[in-house]
């Protein structure tokens, strides 16, 4: 149960000043449904209305605070001229400008004779000097308590920055006084405050060094997040690692057979990898290990020594990949490797129907069959398995929680190995995968040819078209991606179905194939396929290559608009070809004149074919936002953390989290039970679900 020192933040948002139901849906979209959500919205600037000047001197453009008596009112004299209040100080006169107002509200908010102090931006307008809708009017009295350094937020339309500041201050009153949970020395040496403290200071700054990512208040909120994450996985972790599974053994006749029997010799990286995996799976406990690495790594040869290992401990394993091209095209290439070894792999996915599937579905049920390729046909109602030992999970970011539940289900506590083509640097793999085990593949097999990497601007596309003219007559087969389906008013970005009209128009009907997203799956495999069979030359494409078309003989790679790609999908798109001994290359078309990030972005992957390399280069380049693209990998969305800004507070957090599971698994002790707030304030209560006294 939530700790009922907790309701007042639980509270939904229409508990807050000013907010009823209609501001309630905006605040909503915004910040969250919750009094808490409402805290973690930061400032994103702030005003600073402390600068007093006199009226003659304010300068243009410029939010200033003016003292002043009012002297007169001036109403439009037709309907929609601006009412004007005139007001003076010793250097001279200020007129208020106000469109569509209330006379009698205004009479009472600047009564003739009075003094006001009025704060906005200032303009000239010939030889007046006029404020439009003041920001701020109030009396002297009324700005003794006024705080002049105000805070603003993010908005949306029909939310203003009154209402946002006026609920703020009304959630930080119900912000309860809650037990420590941060360790009394780590607060001495990193000069943090009390969490209470740091959220007040946050929205109530006395100055604007308050908001920068490396204050202490910054700094403490950041790592109160980060912790509730890292805590959370690893109380998973430390469930899982408490759960019996089954050791899977062998004697190392298949895979013996299978390594025997392959067309290379595996690589340093995918050596380690396996005797990591075969390490786990030989364990009691249930394995849950990630297996990322660079494109063209070979994850899906050390999956193929997995299989082999569950083989021969008579167990089955299933590999679910997001797409039908994907599996369909895992299932050829762990055929050819497995099958030496006397394997049996079939795929299953939506497509199939009927008496094939019932066959397909009665051999997996028999343990017929030993590895089954599928998408999320996989985990429906009706497949079963003989025994599944081994879980194999391809793109795994493009998957739910409860796909993987569901699938694991289908046996009885099943090793799972989870893969990723995305290479992801240290910091951030601990914020996206810190429950899991990680293996590493940063070696690519021996014998490939890294693809020569070029910038072309867009006026010479021309040119990349007659030097592709020559590459066809030489049997060469090319990529051509881009990153719209169909032209779109709001965009200059040339469309797929646009650009493959222009190239059948320059050479020839034959041989120009279009492969997009909005296909169905049967159109996609069949033309997949004719350009694997080398019956498309040139396949024009959107992103939908990235995972899953594989045309070994492909050895170029023309990416349209290179500068509007991240720098992490650009290397996957490009890791399409240089998959054979052949030369190949990759020409980047950029729209002129590059900006300077966009510039050294582009120049780092025309330098490197080192997938972690580009990760890191891409995270510092790309700074605030989404890093690699990550938001689909699972990279969490942190209201109060910077993961650029705060990636030192990750490791720490990290480092933390596994030092309190271990004294603690519990949460039981004083600290423990305050951690358990945390735990709730950031939404990680999925790890106290998982305590025995939780």
């Amino acid at each position: 149960m939530r700790p009922e020192i907790l309701f007042p933040l639980f509270q939904d948002i229409t508990a807050l000043p000013g907010i009823g139901p209609r501001l309630a849906a905006l605040l909503a979209k915004l910040a969250g449904p919750r009094v808490k959500d409402v805290l973690w919205l930061k400032p994103s600037s702030l005003v600073d209305r402390r600068r007093k000047v006199g009226i003659a001197e304010a300068p243009e453009g410029q939010i200033v605070t003016i003292q002043a008596q009012v002297e007169e009112h001036l109403p439009g004299r037709r309907k929609g001229q601006p009412y004007k209040v005139r007001l003076y100080d010793p250097t001279g006169f200020l007129h208020l400008i106000y469109f569509h107002p209330r006379g009698d509200y205004l009479s009472k908010l600047l009564p003739v004779g009075e003094t006001r102090i009025i704060s906005g931006k200032v303009e000239r307008f010939g030889s007046e000097i006029q404020m439009v809708h003041p920001d701020l009017v109030m009396s002297e009295q009324e700005a003794e308590t006024t705080a002049l350094l105000e805070p603003v937020y993010p908005l949306t339309t029909g939310l203003t920055g009154k209402t946002v500041r006026k609920a703020m201050a009304g959630a930080l009153k119900l912000l309860p006084d809650l037990p420590e949970w941060i360790d009394a020395d780590l607060l001495v040496e990193r000069r943090w405050p009390a969490f209470s403290d740091a959220l007040t200071a946050l929205h109530a700054p006395e100055d604007a060094q308050a908001l920068e990512a490396d204050n202490p208040v910054r700094e403490r909120l950041a790592f109160d997040e980060l912790l509730a994450r890292q805590l959370a996985l690893q109380l998973v972790r430390s469930r899982r690692k408490r759960q019996a599974g089954r050791a899977l053994q062998g004697d190392g006749s298949r895979v013996g057979a299978l390594l025997k029997h392959a067309p290379f010799a595996p690589t340093g990286a995918q050596q380690r990898s396996f005797a990591e995996i075969e390490q786990d799976m030989a364990e009691p406990e249930r394995m849950t290990r990630l297996l990322h690495g660079d494109v063209g790594a070979g994850k899906t040869f050390v999956a193929a020594l997995a299989a082999a290992r569950a083989a021969e401990a008579g167990t089955q394993t299933a590999l679910m990949a997001p797409t039908e091209i994907l599996a369909r095209q895992h299932a050829r290439t762990l055929k050819a490797l497995l099958e030496p070894a006397g394997l049996k792999v079939i795929a299953l996915t939506g497509r199939d129907k009927g008496k094939a599937r019932a066959q397909l579905l009665e051999q997996m049920a028999q343990s017929e069959v030993d590895v089954i390729c599928g998408t999320h046909a996989l985990f429906q109602e009706g497949v079963e398995f003989g025994d599944l030992g081994l879980v194999v999970i391809d793109e795994q970011h493009r998957f739910g929680v409860s796909d993987r539940l569901r699938l694991t289900a289908k046996g009885y506590r099943p090793d799972t190995l989870v893969m990723t083509a995305t290479p992801i640097p240290r910091t951030l793999s601990l914020a996206v995968y810190g429950d899991l085990d990680v293996s590493r593949l940063d070696e690519k097999p021996a014998g490939r040819i890294p693809p020569t990497t070029r910038l072309i601007s867009m006026d010479r596309v021309d040119d990349v078209i007659d030097g592709l003219r020559r590459a066809l007559a030489k049997g060469e087969r090319v990529y051509w991606v881009c990153p719209l389906v169909e032209e779109s008013e709001n965009s200059e970005l040339t469309a797929a179905e646009d650009r493959w009209r222009y190239l059948r128009a320059a050479l020839g009907d034959d041989g120009i194939g279009l492969l997009h997203g909005r296909m169905k799956p049967a159109e996609k495999e069949a033309i997949a396929n004719a350009f694997r069979a080398g019956e498309i030359k040139v396949l024009v494409a959107t992103t939908v290559i990235e995972v899953g078309v594989d045309a070994p003989d492909a050895t170029i790679m023309i990416i349209e608009h290179a500068e509007r790609f991240g720098l992490a999908q650009l290397h996957q798109l490009r890791g399409r070809v240089g998959r054979g001994d052949k030369r190949s290359s990759c020409l980047l078309l950029y729209k002129p004149p590059l900006g300077e990030t966009a510039q050294a972005r582009l120049e780092m992957l025309r330098e490197s074919d080192d997938g972690f390399r580009i990760a890191e280069e891409d995270w510092r380049l790309r700074g605030a936002g989404d890093p690699l693209g990550l938001r689909q990998s699972g990279l969490p969305d942190f209201k109060l953390a910077e993961i650029e800004a705060h990636a030192d507070l990750i490791e720490l957090a990290n480092d933390w989290a596994k030092l309190i599971v271990a004294r603690d698994p519990e949460l039981t002790e004083e600290t423990g039970q305050a951690l358990r707030h945390l735990l709730y304030l950031f939404d990680q209560d999925t790890g106290i679900r998982l305590l025995k006294s939780g």
